[in-house]
C-alpha cells in the first residue's frame, strides 16, 4: 500500500502520482459476477443533458457487489483482492463453502485466504457482517444499512469508517466520517472494519487527459462564458459575475437546502455534519 511517483519526464508526469496497488492479488475479474453497463454521457432517456461535463472515458465492466451480506452461517474464504473501476476502494472475491461466489467491499488489512462470515453470532473482526445490535460499541464499521434488509448505503468510500458510540432501545447511535451523528435501527447490518485503499486521497491526477479517461469533461466557469450561454456570462473585461452564483438555468447554487424534506431518515439525525474548522469530529 503506497503512492508511486514516476520520474518527471513531462509536466504531467511531474505533477501526477499513482497507487502502487500492492494489496491486489489478481487483475482478472470473476466473469460470472460481471455485467456490461451502458454509458449515458449525463443524458436522460430523451437525450437531454441533465448532468453537465460527463462523457467519454475508458470502458468499464460493472462488478456485482453483495451489499446485503445476508448469507448467514456459511463461512467464506477470501479468494482474491481486486481493483474495481467503478469505486475507489478495493473489492474481495469470496468463495463460500457451498460453492457460491460473491464480491464484497474489501476491508483494510484483509488478505487472500482469510475467512469471513455474516450473522449475529460471528466474531466482530474485519470483514464480518453483523447486525448493529451484535457489534460492540467503539468498533469501526462500514457498508451500513439504513433499512434492515435493504443493503449497505452508508460509508462505502475508500479508507473511511463510522463508529458506534451508543445503544439505547431499538436504536444505535453512530458517528459518520462527515461528523454527522445519527440513529440507525439495531437490526440493520454493517460490516466490521475500515475500508481499504486509504491512500486514494493522496493520489494526484496531474493532467487533464487523465481526468478525461475517467469520463469527466472540462468544467467551464459560468462567468467565463458568453451571456447567451450562462446567466453569469458577459461583461467588459473580467467580472465577478454580477449576481449570486447560479446554474445555466438560473437556479441558485449556494445557500439552498438540497436534502429531500420528505426523507423520513432526517428525523434520526442527532447532529448534522459540520465544517472541520468548526470542530468536526474526525475519526
Amino acid at each position: 500500500m503506497g503512492i508511486r511517483i514516476y520520474k518527471p519526464t513531462s509536466a504531467g508526469r511531474r505533477n501526477s502520482s499513482v497507487n502502487d496497488y500492492a494489496e491486489l492479488t489478481t487483475s482478472t475479474p470473476e466473469k460470472t459476477l460481471c455485467k456490461r453497463i451502458k454509458k449515458t454521457g449525463g443524458r436522460n432517456h430523451s437525450g437531454i443533458t441533465t448532468t453537465r461535463f460527463r462523457g467519454g472515458g475508458a470502458r468499464k465492466i460493472y462488478r456485482i457487489i453483495d451489499f446485503k451480506r445476508n448469507k448467514d452461517g456459511v463461512p467464506a474464504k477470501v479468494a482474491s483482492v481486486e481493483y474495481d473501476p467503478n469505486r475507489n476502494c478495493f473489492i474481495s472475491l469470496l468463495h463460500y463453502l457451498d460453492g457460491e461466489k460473491r464480491y464484497i467491499l474489501s476491508p483494510l488489512g484483509i488478505k487472500m485466504g482469510d475467512l469471513v462470515e455474516s450473522g449475529s453470532v460471528c466474531e466482530p473482526k474485519p470483514g464480518n457482517a453483523m447486525p448493529l445490535t451484535a457489534i460492540p460499541a467503539g468498533i469501526e464499521i462500514h457498508n451500513i444499512e439504513m433499512t434492515a434488509g435493504q443493503g449497505g448505503k452508508l460509508v462505502r468510500g475508500a479508507g473511511i469508517a463510522a463508529k458506534i458510540v451508543a445503544k439505547e432501545g431499538d436504536w444505535v447511535t453512530i458517528i459518520l466520517p462527515s461528523g454527522e451523528m445519527r440513529m440507525i435501527h439495531k437490526q440493520c447490518r454493517a460490516t466490521v472494519g475500515r475500508l481499504s485503499n486509504p491512500d486514494h486521497q493522496n493520489v494526484r491526477i496531474g493532467k487533464a487527459g487523465r481526468k478525461r479517461h475517467m469520463g469527466r469533461k472540462p468544467h467551464v466557469r459560468g462567468k467565463a462564458m458568453n451571456p447567451v450561454a450562462h446567466p453569469m456570462g458577459g461583461g467588459e473585461s473580467r467580472s465577478n459575475g454580477g449576481r449570486h452564483p447560479c446554474s445555466p438555468t438560473g437556479v441558485l447554487a449556494k445557500g439552498g437546502k438540497t436534502r429531500n424534506p420528505r426523507n423520513t431518515s432526517n428525523k434520526r439525525i442527532i447532529r448534522r455534519r459540520k465544517n472541520k474548522r468548526q470542530g468536526q469530529l474526525v475519526l
